[in-house]
């Protein structure tokens, strides 16, 4: 079964940290694009972090500096490292690979979603 599934979310005080793992099953995330977003009640979702395969990231600026993302192939897993939490970093958090084939056939996948909830 393909899936993305992810995990870690959860409720913590502002100043805190967690760490989101995304977890691919039926695929490998070599030669994807996977990316972290999030959507907040109200809110459009929108992109937190990505990286690529060969480990080139990208940050929104309002988590730079506070987000790490990273991966680890031999697991196939992604993580986001979340640091100096804030209450306006409370969301549904969800993960997403996508890739283009040579063929340009190409393929998407969305996570469930996970909820982090920065409240003291």
């Amino acid at each position: 079964q393909v899936q993305l599934v992810e995990s870690g979310g959860g409720l913590v005080q502002p100043g805190g940290s967690l760490r989101l793992s995304c977890v691919a099953s039926g695929f490998s995330l070599d030669y994807y694009v996977i990316g972290w977003f999030r959507q907040a009640p109200g809110n459009q979702r929108e992109l937190v972090a990505t990286i690529t395969s060969g480990g080139s990231t990208n940050y929104a600026d309002s988590v730079k500096g506070r987000f790490t993302i990273s991966y680890d192939n031999a697991k196939n897993t992604v993580y986001l490292q979340m640091n100096s939490l804030k209450p306006e970093d409370t969301a549904v958090y969800y993960c997403r690979a996508v890739t283009v084939r040579a063929d340009g056939l190409g393929y998407l996948y969305w996570g469930q979603g996970t909820q982090v909830t920065v409240s003291s």
